[in-house]
């Protein structure tokens, strides 16, 4: 069995409070009959005992470290104090909660040995019969021996309950964590290779200028321009997410070049044939450039992804529109549509969201009443 330490909490304040407020009641139950007796006979001897109880109380404050011998040392003193019997209490139930069999059978019987000693040698009437006070103490032990042991049960369910949850949380992270990695190592390869090839048209017509030497200087600034054409369109395709993806190891194709805004119509409509009701309107005036189409493209397929996975039957809408210099992109559907289709890791919007983050726009998304809805914006110039 795993090691029942790891399972005790730190005890509050209220919690050592409520203890000691507990142990004080015990001892004060046991001591009313002998303390009366003691008072017309052995007087000396109260003072005594409460010197005696103090030091159990003390010491049960290191039951937790060392709870057999704390336990063994206080049902020792309580046998002449009475005083001590709230701490013989408190530390046989405290024992209980560690379940360990060994323990609990010696620290019941121990408690037992003391309580039948202490019926002999406390100056108590005991009129019942012996066979009496023997059972009420072993039930006691026993009771106190359950108590303690449904304590220690609780605390391993609450320790194992919160230990799930912050396992959950974290294999939640990490996997948050991976599909922006996954993404970011996708978007670095597509950058790869299409940057490659604006690069190597760059360096080309650099190269070609600087040999030429018969050229004037209108065919110079010709040249000149046309390098800085390549150069801007090597950083708008550094913005955006867009070229072929390769396998690691192989290199071979294993997706095309990404669609861009004018596929729209086509996504629709496919989505439409396979079953999906879509409602898509488009506002805008103009075609947006390149790399900010294939973003809103990746959108719209997101978005038809989700519904169609978590709202199967639901009628999404789907608006483009121009906002503050650029587009923006609202797509809603209800809930509790029909039965869940396709199950998901969860993941697309995670990685839906670093697509826009890199693109320079951002992303909204959640719960509004009955209606799931995203909503996007992104610059109109990437």
């Amino acid at each position: 069995m795993t090691d029942a330490v790891q399972y005790q909490p730190t005890l509050s304040r209220w919690g050592v409070v409520w203890r000691v407020l507990f142990m004080l009641a015990i001892s004060g139950i046991v001591m009313v009959e002998p303390y009366q007796r003691l008072a017309a006979s052995h007087p000396w001897w109260i003072p005594i005992d409460v010197v005696i109880g103090v030091l159990a109380y003390v010491l049960i404050h290191h039951r937790r470290r060392r709870p057999v011998l704390v336990l063994a040392i206080v049902t020792t003193v309580a046998v002449v104090s009475s005083a001590a019997a709230g701490p013989a209490v408190l530390a046989l139930v405290s024992l209980a909660t560690r379940r360990v069999p060994w323990e609990i059978a010696v620290g019941a019987l121990l408690s037992v040995v003391s309580a039948e000693t202490y019926s002999r040698v406390a100056p108590i009437t005991t009129p019942d019969p012996v066979w009496i006070g023997f059972t009420g103490n072993v039930v006691a032990a026993m009771a106190m021996v359950a108590w303690g042991m449904y304590i220690g049960s609780r605390r391993e369910l609450l320790w194992t309950l919160r230990q799930r949850a912050e396992r959950a949380e974290s294999e939640r992270d990490l996997r948050s964590g991976k599909a922006r990695a996954d993404e970011r190592a996708r978007i670095a390869r597509e950058m790869h290779d299409v940057l490659a090839h604006r690069i190597s048209q760059v360096a080309m017509h650099a190269g070609a200028l600087s040999f030429r030497t018969d050229l004037d200087a209108d065919a110079l600034r010709a040249g000149i321009g046309e390098v800085q054409v390549r150069a801007n369109e090597a950083l708008t395709d550094l913005r955006g997410v867009l070229g072929v993806l390769r396998d690691p190891v192989s290199g071979e194709i294993t997706h095309r070049p990404q669609p861009t805004y004018a596929d729209l119509p086509q996504l629709v409509a496919e989505a439409t044939a396979a079953g999906a009701r879509v409602s898509f309107e488009d506002r805008l005036d103009e075609e947006p450039p390149a790399a900010v189409g294939r973003t809103l493209y990746r959108i719209v397929q997101e978005g038809i992804t989700n519904a169609h996975k978590h709202a199967p039957g639901a009628l999404l809408s789907v608006c483009l529109e121009e906002v503050d210099d650029g587009v923006a992109v609202r797509m809603r559907n209800p809930f509790g549509f029909g039965a869940p289709g396709a199950p998901g890791a969860g993941l697309g919007l995670v990685g839906l969201t670093e697509r826009v983050d890199l693109a320079g726009g951002r992303l909204v998304y959640g719960r509004e009443g009955d209606v799931f809805s995203v909503e996007v914006w992104l610059p109109w110039a990437p």
